[in-house]
C-alpha cells in the first residue's frame, strides 16, 4: 500500500528537479545539496512509493510510468502552495509572487517594454518571458507549463481561453531602393514576380501569408524560408526579396531607414494578438493581476511604440 502522505516535501522538491534536469549533478547544483544527499532522498521516496520512479542510462534520467504520474502530483502541490502564498500576499495588499510567460518570437518587440514597465509597479513579481516560435508556445501551452501565452493568430481549440489583446498589423516590407517603395496602392497581383522570403512553416506569419492567398488567383513566388523575423530584415536590406512581417517587429528599421512599408492593397492585415491559458484553468492571483495590466496599461504602451506608417 503507497503510503505518500509519509512523504517530505523535500523528498518531493528533490525528485521533481531530478526529473525536470534530467540529471542529479544538475538537481544537486539546482538546490545546493550533495549527491549523496540527494540520492539518498529519491530512495527513501522510491521506497515510500514502492514502484521505480525513473531508469538512470549513463548520465542520462528516464521517468517511468509511476515517476511522470507523481511528477505531475509533484507540480500540482507546489502550484497549490504558490497561489496560497500569493493570495495571502493579496489579502496582505502585497502583490507578490512568480509569472511564467511564453510568448511567440515577434512578442520579443513588445512584451519587454511591457513587463519592465509591469515590474516596476509590481516590485514583488519575479517574471520568467519565454520567448519561442509558434509550434513550441502551443506546445507549452498544450501541457500547461506557464501562466499566460502571448500569440498572434489565437489557437483552435474549445479547450483555450483565447482574450483579444491588440492589433497587428502584418505588412509588406522591401528595402528603400525598391522600385514599388514610391508607390501608392499597389495591386497584390503585381507582387507576384517578387522574390517572396517567407517564415518556416508553422509560425504565425506564414499562417497569415496562407490565408492572404486563398481563393486567389496567384501565389507568390517562394525564394526562401527563414527561421526568425531577424533573419527575414536582414535579407530584404540584403536586396534578396520583399516579405511580410508584423509591424511591431521593424520600428528600428523603419526609423533608420533600411526598410520601408509597401502600400500595397489588402495591407495591413489587421491580425490579432491574443493571451490565451487553458480552460479550466485557476489562474493565480499574480496571472489575473497581469492579465487586467495587459488589457490597460500594457496596451496602451504598447500602442504607443507602434510606428506610424506614411499613406500620404
Amino acid at each position: 500500500m503507497i503510503r505518500i502522505r509519509n512523504a517530505t516535501f523535500r523528498q518531493l522538491q528533490v525528485f521533481e528537479a531530478i526529473a525536470r534536469n534530467g540529471s542529479f549533478t544538475a538537481a544537486a547544483e539546482e538546490l545546493h545539496l550533495t549527491q549523496p544527499t540527494l540520492s539518498m532522498q529519491v530512495k527513501k521516496l522510491t521506497g515510500i512509493v514502492g514502484m521505480p520512479l525513473y531508469n538512470q542510462i549513463g548520465k542520462k534520467i528516464y521517468l517511468t510510468e509511476v515517476g511522470e504520474e507523481l511528477l505531475k502530483t509533484c507540480k500540482s502541490v507546489f502550484d497549490s502552495l504558490a497561489d496560497f502564498q500569493m493570495t495571502v500576499s493579496d489579502i496582505q495588499g502585497i502583490k507578490q509572487g512568480n509569472l511564467r510567460l511564453a510568448g511567440v518570437t515577434t512578442a520579443e518587440y513588445f512584451a519587454p517594454r511591457i513587463l519592465g514597465s509591469f515590474c516596476k509597479k509590481y516590485p514583488g513579481i519575479n517574471v520568467a518571458l519565454e520567448v519561442i516560435n509558434r509550434e513550441r508556445v502551443l506546445e507549452r501551452l498544450e501541457q500547461n507549463l506557464d501562466d499566460i501565452y502571448i500569440v498572434g493568430q489565437a489557437p483552435t481549440g474549445a479547450d483555450i481561453h483565447r482574450i483579444p489583446f491588440l492589433a497587428n498589423p502584418l505588412v509588406v516590407l522591401a528595402p528603400p531602393s525598391h522600385p514599388l517603395a514610391n508607390e501608392r496602392d499597389i495591386p497584390v497581383k503585381a507582387l507576384e514576380a517578387e522574390n517572396f522570403i517567407m517564415r518556416e512553416p508553422g509560425c504565425g506569419t506564414y499562417g497569415s501569408i496562407g490565408q492572404l492567398l486563398k481563393n486567389r488567383d496567384f501565389c507568390f513566388k517562394g525564394s526562401m524560408e527563414l527561421g526568425s523575423n531577424e533573419a527575414v530584415k536582414q535579407a530584404v536590406i540584403g536586396g534578396l526579396g520583399i516579405s511580410m512581417l508584423s509591424i511591431y517587429a521593424l520600428t528600428h528599421e523603419l526609423q533608420a531607414g533600411e526598410l520601408v512599408v509597401l502600400d500595397v492593397q489588402a495591407f495591413p492585415i489587421e491580425d490579432q494578438w491574443y493571451l490565451c491559458y487553458p480552460k479550466g484553468k485557476q489562474l493565480s492571483v499574480v496571472a489575473q493581476v497581469f492579465l487586467e495590466y495587459m488589457l490597460n496599461e500594457g496596451r496602451e504602451l504598447t500602442l504607443q511604440s507602434l510606428p506610424v506608417l506614411d499613406r500620404t
